[in-house]
């Protein structure tokens, strides 16, 4: 690309920016048809946390979207946002904030490149192809700039890609290393497919969970599309409710949101609901990518043996086998997932701190991290439940 002047915008509304031009950043290869690599950066999903009322006032989450332009043209953007604390990241920095502010400095407010509420691996610099090098440094060098110039204390870039971290890195920014556990399709054509992989106890232990489950007197439907009705979500929303309540205090997401999913979104999303005696009584939502299944929500109502694994882990797994999808990530944390067939799977982020001795103080303190988490994820794996020929191979 010849080299031309870029203009950075700062957006504090995605209606402000057309649906097609971030779409052809975002997710150019559904121009054609086909399904976005990333669901959680289209603009149907982001502006359907925003309209929702999911992010904006009274969230913490307030809308900053980081645009690039070039003769007029949209070449690059980031779902950002001005977090006024650290709830719904996942990538956790609470006690950065705490240390800081002991120090006297005030950390929050902070500059977010992120997808509010979800903790699912994507592009977080959303670049229109044929502007990949200028359009990467025009968004870095923008979201830095903002965040000088208005004495905010720090830029966070979570669950980025790894070559994200990688050309962040270059730019300056400092590289975090964390962990998730993800499965991993290696062609299986069935479920017993990927039993055969594992040991013969933890085989025996999963085909235990499996019919435990399916005991619990009722039915198990895995929904997409069309199937999902209005009246799934109600079901669905009294579930998240729970959840939400428990881990959060309140939930993340409003009644809205689910509502404007079935208009928006529905063809984005597997919902797995178990009914019994005629009412639904647990469910999970996944969404699907082109070449992943992302586990995000669980509740119920009723608690029966083994009901949540089968839900969360083992209907995901043969949704993934069934649509040829190449892995399945099951969210945040949860060391239980790995006796599952759920291997522990690096994942990354970038930050910029403004304050030299505290940037100083963190970079020691990554760096230290990042050896951690690595031998972590080595021993995590060694104890996984694939016989040894099969860890092999997964790695």
């Amino acid at each position: 690309m010849a080299e031309q002047e870029i203009e950075i915008r700062v957006v504090d509304a995605l209606s402000k920016i057309d649906a097609s031009d971030w779409d052809s950043c975002a997710c150019p290869e559904a121009a054609t048809g086909d399904r976005p690599n990333d669901p959680f950066t289209t603009y149907r999903f982001l502006s359907a946390l925003e309209d929702s009322g999911s992010v904006g006032t009274g969230t913490g989450w307030h809308p900053h979207y980081l645009t690039a332009y070039a003769q007029g043209q949209l070449i690059a953007c980031a779902p950002m946002y001005l977090k006024s604390h650290s709830q719904g990241e996942y990538i956790f920095d609470h006690n950065w904030a705490h240390a800081y502010e002991r120090a006297g400095g005030r950390y929050y407010p902070k500059l977010q490149i992120a997808v509010p509420h979800t903790p699912a691996t994507g592009r977080r610099f959303l670049i229109r192809p044929g502007f990949e090098e200028a359009g990467f440094s025009a968004l870095v060098q923008g979201a830095v700039q903002l965040a000088q110039n208005n004495r905010i204390s720090s830029l966070h870039v979570t669950f980025c890609t790894k070559e994200e971290a990688k050309r962040g890195g270059d730019l300056g920014l400092m590289a975090r290393t964390t962990q998730q556990f993800h499965w991993l399709n290696h062609g299986y054509e069935r479920f017993d497919d990927f039993l055969s992989t594992l040991s013969s106890r933890k085989r025996k232990n999963i085909r235990k969970e499996r019919a435990q489950a399916k005991a619990f007197g009722g039915t198990i439907e895995t929904l997409t599309g069309d199937q999902i009705r209005p009246e799934h979500w109600d079901a669905f929303w009294v579930f998240y409710q729970d959840t939400g309540a428990r881990k959060w205090g309140t939930p993340y997401l409003t009644r809205r949101f689910f509502d404007i999913a079935q208009d928006s979104l529905r063809d984005d999303m597997a919902l797995v609901l178990a009914r019994r005696d005629g009412q639904y009584v647990a469910g999970a939502l996944n969404f699907i990518g082109a070449d992943a299944l992302f586990g995000r929500y669980w509740g119920c109502t009723e608690h029966h043996p083994c009901l949540h694994f089968e839900l969360c882990y083992y209907q995901a797994i043969d949704f993934a086998i069934a649509r040829g999808l190449g892995r399945v990530e099951a969210g945040a944390q949860g060391e239980h997932k790995l006796a599952r067939g759920y291997l522990p799977s690096l994942t990354h982020s970038l930050h910029w701190v403004g304050d030299p001795g505290f940037a100083d103080a963190i970079a020691q303190y990554l760096r230290a991290e990042q050896a951690a988490v690595e031998e972590d994820v080595e021993i995590l794996t060694a104890y996984g439940p694939f016989r040894k020929a099969n860890v092999e191979e997964q790695e």
